[in-house]
């Protein structure tokens, strides 16, 4: 029977800076469990795309967040100044692997005039601060921490876990997919957003307290680049917030990709869309999502069914991802080949089917994303073009959240759960981030234990 100081389940950026932590300052044994495959392993293969080494991130447009208003809620666990500086301090690790030195970010004068702009126009304009690696360059500091880890670490890939083992509410290891037992001291779950259902059963079966998280669902917009360069130029990454008039929901763009492409990802028997830009691969057209963010109250409890189920009808309509024009879709008409074509832009995404998006989407959600496109159109016109392009549908899952202490242990001791599977970050840097909060806790309570 293996057994271990510690097993982290998942290989994403929040148990793989877990990892990094704890042979960086330990001398604790450490395995890490990953369901997908290895890094070099890993290809684009919509079942890969999640999964593996790296996890989401491996092939993300690769956005370190550097502002601790995005990206999570850690700053409900980590006062703000701490979270400040775990932020630097992951920023700093990114770097030592390979991550580009340029960040991107207005100076104060720029972002004013650009936020008066955004007020005028009833938007948020939300101050940020990005490092920007793009999918090609992303993958690379991946696979150099890969390398960092031989001989340090134990990593286990293609391996699932099946359940995890609590004895007197306290962890004692986990068993895997094919009826493993490993023993461990202390367990690290980070499954992020493929595994959030899995986590969120497992802890309703360990009678753990849990929160439902909203779901955020959209659309991806793509325009021409030139539309958008007085933002992207000065922002790179512009973060809008808008509250509808008809139903004042939130809605936020999300995951600009300045001359990038349109992609698809895949979670289990769902197809969605994402975005990504290269560092040295440009197209000529920007592509954002808009996504409404909806928090359900009592009694409903499955956020992350609801939006499946949503991505599933679009899948259903177009066989997988739904394109349209705007102008289309203002008119009440399906796209069809013919119209995408006739564009002026011109879709990066060949595969998506054209048809109509409005059979896919709740009312309220369209007319909480037109609302936004009008109101964006005030500060970048051309953005409500009827030749925009919508792709769909774009949803973020958030795992339930569970009842966590400060140091991210949950309920059961020596059971930690972080990253976005947790449902209490939703990015790189702060997922990463959470790694070194509950590896920091781990070595502490290591320490303690040795002295006792």
């Amino acid at each position: 029977m293996a057994c271990y100081d510690v097993v982290v389940v998942g290989a994403g950026p929040a148990g793989i800076f877990a990892a990094f932590e704890l042979v960086r300052n330990g001398g604790l044994s450490v395995l890490i469990l990953e369901k997908g495959n290895d890094i070099d392993a890993r290809t684009h293969s919509p079942s890969d795309i999640n999964t593996g080494w790296g996890g989401a991130g491996a092939f993300s447009d690769g956005k370190l967040n550097l502002s601790p208003e995005i990206g999570g809620w850690l700053d409900e666990y980590v006062p703000r100044i701490e979270l400040e500086k775990l932020i630097d301090y992951v920023d700093d690790i990114y770097l030592s692997f390979g991550a580009p030195k340029e960040v991107y970010g207005p100076d104060r004068w720029v972002f004013s005039a650009l936020r008066s702009r955004a007020e005028k126009a009833g938007l948020i304009l939300i101050p940020t601060r990005i490092r920007h690696l793009g999918t090609d360059l992303c993958y690379k500091v991946l696979r150099n921490m890969r390398e960092y880890f031989e001989g340090k670490v134990t990593v286990r890939a293609n391996t699932t876990i099946e359940r995890i083992l609590i004895e007197n509410r306290r962890v004692v290891g986990v068993e895997t997919g094919d009826g493993e037992r490993i023993d461990a001291k202390y367990v690290i779950v980070a499954p992020g957003r493929e595994g959030a259902e899995w986590l969120s059963s497992e802890m309703r079966r360990l009678g753990l307290s849990l929160q439902a998280n909203a779901v955020d669902l959209g659309v991806r917009l793509e325009v021409p680049a030139s539309v958008l360069e007085s933002l992207t130029q000065q922002l790179y990454e512009f973060k809008l917030v808008y509250y509808s008039r008809s139903f004042q929901d939130r809605v936020r763009s999300f995951c600009v990709c300045p001359y990038g492409v349109v992609s698809r990802e895949t979670y289990g028997d769902v197809v969605t869309v994402n975005g990504h830009s290269y560092r040295d691969a440009k197209t000529e057209n920007t592509n954002f999502a808009l996504l409404v963010s909806t928090a359900f109250t009592e009694p409903f409890h499955e956020p992350i069914a609801y939006g499946k189920y949503i991505a599933r009808l679009a899948n259903l309509l177009g066989e997988g991802i739904i394109i349209q024009r705007l102008g289309d879709l203002r008119q009440g008409r399906r796209s069809t080949e013919d119209r995408i074509r006739e564009s002026t832009v011109r879709p990066t995404l060949p595969e998506a089917t054209a048809g109509d998006l409005s059979f896919a989407f709740p009312y309220r959600y369209l007319s909480d994303i037109l609302e936004m496109i009008e109101a964006m159109e005030r500060i970048a016109p051309g953005v409500d073009s009827r030749d925009t392009l919508l792709y769909g549908v774009e949803v973020k899952f958030y795992s339930s959240r569970l009842r966590l202490k400060p140091t991210l242990e949950t309920e059961v001791e020596n059971l930690y759960a972080i990253g976005d599977g947790a449902g209490i970050t939703r990015g790189l840097v702060q997922s990463s981030a959470s790694g070194i909060v509950a590896a920091r806790a781990i070595l502490k309570a290591a320490e303690g234990s040795r002295h006792n």
